[in-house]
């Protein structure tokens, strides 16, 4: 790697390689920025906005925006957490997460998210959205009114399982998960309980119709570390590599 291709992120030197984004370098750095529907093996879908950083005078996302020599970036602003706080209560109001009952509580990246810009009390009145729930497929449960429409498991369910069940539709508040059949049912498709798309929701919208609720209350993903430290945690699992 080319000592030439650096940019500064808060102040920090950040080297990367040609092609990579802002949010590429920065994990491979060890640098935590808030994201929700960025996931390092698919590609990215930029829909969130969790992930927006400051750039020489324009706001953009980390995770669409290619990495540049010299660049000046901001994430640590206090105008920035704010923006991110609000977008995590509108996902909130927008759909129906009771967190002290939710199988994900604890392993639910908006949750936890929620918890990491200080949010104590819903800032806006909750939509109450009454989506179609589907339980059709036989390992599977489709809870719609969690989902916030990051499109991780459609982009893991073609780009990863080879399937390209799980798709977006609609616009506006009208958008909502649906599945490629011709009854418009998950149990309709060839999804199966071990593809990728079906582990991969970051809320709890995709779950397995067995073995909730496994993982006791104190042993769960978010119960020990914020989550901006679990991205350094797995680094030093994996000897420091990046």
């Amino acid at each position: 790697m080319s000592n030439d291709l650096q940019f500064s992120l808060d102040g920090v030197s950040v080297c990367f390689e040609k092609g990579e984004t802002i949010m590429q370098a920065a994990q491979r750095a060890g640098i935590y920025l808030p994201h929700l529907c960025f996931h390092p093996d698919f590609s990215a879908h930029g829909s969130c906005r969790v992930c927006i950083v400051h750039l020489q005078g324009k706001t953009v996302a980390a995770c669409t925006q290619p990495a540049e020599s010299n660049q000046v970036v901001q994430s640590n602003t206090p105008e920035l957490q704010k923006a991110r706080l609000r977008l995590i209560q509108l996902l909130f109001a927008e759909g129906n997460h009771y967190c002290p009952t939710c199988e994900t509580s604890g392993n639910c990246q908006l949750q936890a998210l929620a918890y990491d810009l200080g949010m104590t009390h819903y800032h806006y009145d909750p939509f109450m959205p009454e989506r179609q729930t589907d339980g059709s497929h036989p390992d599977l449960f489709i809870d719609r009114d969690r989902c916030i429409q990051c499109d991780l498991c459609g982009r893991a369910s073609a780009e990863y399982d080879g399937k390209a069940i799980y798709t977006l539709s609609g616009r506006g508040q009208n958008t909502q998960l649906v599945f490629r059949s011709p009854s418009g049912l998950l149990g309709d498709t060839n999804a199966g309980a071990d593809d990728r798309a079906a582990h991969i929701c970051p809320v709890g919208c995709i779950l397995p119709k067995t073995g909730n609720y496994q993982e006791p209350i104190g042993t769960r993903l978010y119960d020990h570390h914020p989550i901006h430290d679990i991205g350094n945690l797995r680094k030093e699992e994996r000897g420091g590599s990046s």
